[in-house]
């Protein structure tokens, strides 16, 4: 069962590869185009072969016919000359000939058998009307037809075969022919194997150059196969390049530039973790420090125990404003299946957080302005929401000049309701705008961390709002201040 499952496992990787459906598609291309042409040209000539047949016996018939007449074979059918012309005219065209007269009596069959006999058929009659009529079948291989036998009347009583068609024509018997249509047969039969023959060889052509053709064309790709295994791999880092194709060329750029994303994303890990393993021992240093300086000391004087433990007291705090940060992040990386949907009155939810956050401003002298410019409600997750509009207004803080401001300004339509965070602080330089908001990135290393940050902040603000199918975007100049913008639908959208 195992190798069964193999067995259809590997037939379909074959039917789904693209040098596959390629070598297909060339194959199906040469040989569609041929069996029509050899359907074609077989149908063509059985056709054309059919149209001279019918145009050759008739015209002999029609001659016959005036013969016919001239001779008054209808009454009398024992001319020699006739009879002998009928002979070498079946002959001919292997064929038999009947001679209706027009009391529907047979006068002559070529064969011998109906001679004497009555017929009456819709062939007949319609051509005693004056209609030759014509059948091929290509079943039993012959072809039928019915030609009149006409006379015109002249002036004294007498009858002369047929003349011009503007005189009076009396149809006064009809010969019914059956042709055989073996030689036409046999010549569609050899041309049919001729035909089968080069289309064979045609095929045979056509395999070697699918098959060629499908490895050129796959040839880039494959290439673009090998180089992104390497890179895999880790026997190479640099960028690749297929030029061969356009298809190949937006592959590799969309690849390259994956490639800088991951290198990028690397180096920020390969910093994030040096930054956290620095911002988890360094408080955890501190404090073993000050634990032991107080456990070597004999009879500590109650002031100097009180100024220890209170940096102990800070040192666990800024641990544990790490650890928050990390766990945070964590929980931002699941799906949106974790929000915990309600509506919240938005106006009370900023003043609440702008309430909290006043006191860290105060100590720098910020003021911190809330601007309602309407009452707001929205289906949002208030825990995160309040998580990200934090982060943002505590960043407008502590990268804010002393004595500047903080500008929160909340609006909506009838769709969505819009948050913008306004400071005149710091700013931030333009090449570092598109850096931002990923994860462990931060503008000013050494002023970040001493205020604590981790280079998580936006990062988590930035998912929260994602996960509200919101957006978020930053106006700065260094210098002069920044402004975030926010945007989140008033009704939460479900995908």
């Amino acid at each position: 069962m195992k190798e069964k499952l193999n067995q259809y496992i590997s037939k379909s990787k074959v039917v789904r590869s693209l040098k596959f459906r390629i070598f297909f598609i060339i194959l199906l291309v040469g040989i569609v185009p041929t069996t029509i042409l050899r359907y074609g040209i077989l149908q063509n000539y059985e056709k054309r072969a059919v149209d001279v047949r019918i145009s050759d016996v008739q015209t002999q018939f029609k001659i016959l016919a005036d013969h016919l007449i001239t001779y008054n074979y209808l009454k009398d059918p024992s001319s020699e000359v006739i009879n002998a012309e009928l002979d070498q005219l079946s002959n001919l065209y292997d064929g038999r000939v009947l001679i209706v007269d027009s009391n529907f009596n047979v006068v002559r069959d070529s064969y011998g058998i109906s001679q004497g006999k009555t017929i009456i058929s819709e062939e007949v009659i319609r051509c005693f009307k004056g209609e030759s009529i014509t059948n091929y079948d290509p079943v039993n291989q012959f072809i039928e037809m019915t030609t009149p036998i006409s006379a015109v009347l002249e002036e004294n009583g007498g009858e002369t075969a047929a003349g011009p068609q503007t005189q009076e024509n009396l149809v006064r018997g009809v010969m019914l022919t059956s042709v055989s249509t073996d030689s036409i047969a046999a010549n569609i039969s050899i041309l049919s194997r001729r035909a089968t023959i080069i289309q064979f060889l045609m095929i045979i052509v056509l395999v070697g150059m699918a098959w060629g053709l499908s490895n050129i064309l796959v040839e880039p790709f494959e290439r673009v196969s090998s180089a992104i295994s390497k890179v895999q791999d880790g026997f190479q880092n640099e960028p690749v390049s297929v030029p061969d194709y356009l298809e190949t060329e937006h592959i590799v750029t969309a690849f390259n530039e994956l490639l800088g994303r991951m290198k990028v994303l690397d180096e920020s890990r390969q910093e994030f973790v040096s930054n956290v393993s620095h911002e988890l021992k360094t408080p955890i240093t501190s404090m073993k420090v000050l634990a032991d300086s107080l456990i070597a000391q004999e009879d500590v004087p109650l002031e100097l125990y009180k100024e220890f433990m209170t940096d102990i007291a800070d040192e666990i705090e800024r641990e544990n404003k790490v650890i928050n940060d990390l766990l945070s992040l964590v929980k931002m990386d699941k799906t949106a299946a974790n929000l915990n949907i309600e509506l919240i009155d938005i106006n009370a939810l900023c003043e609440l957080i702008l309430k909290r956050l006043r006191p860290i401003a105060k100590q720098r002298d910020i003021d911190v302005i809330l601007e309602s410019k309407r009452e707001v409600s929205a289906e949002v997750d208030e825990v995160k929401l309040t998580l990200a509009i934090s982060n943002l207004v505590e960043n407008a803080i502590k990268y804010n000049n002393e004595h500047g401001f903080v500008k929160v300004s909340l609006d909506a339509d009838y769709q969505f309701f819009t948050i913008e965070v306004k400071d005149n602080g710091l700013g931030i330089p333009e090449e570092e705008l598109e850096h931002i908001f990923e994860r462990f990135y931060r503008v000013d290393k050494s002023h970040s961390r001493e205020i604590g940050g981790t280079g998580l902040g936006l990062s988590i603000t930035r998912s929260a709002i994602l996960m509200h199918r919101g957006f978020i975007k930053v106006e700065s100049e260094e210098g002069s201040g920044t402004t975030f913008f926010v945007k989140i639908p008033l009704t939460y959208i479900v995908k």
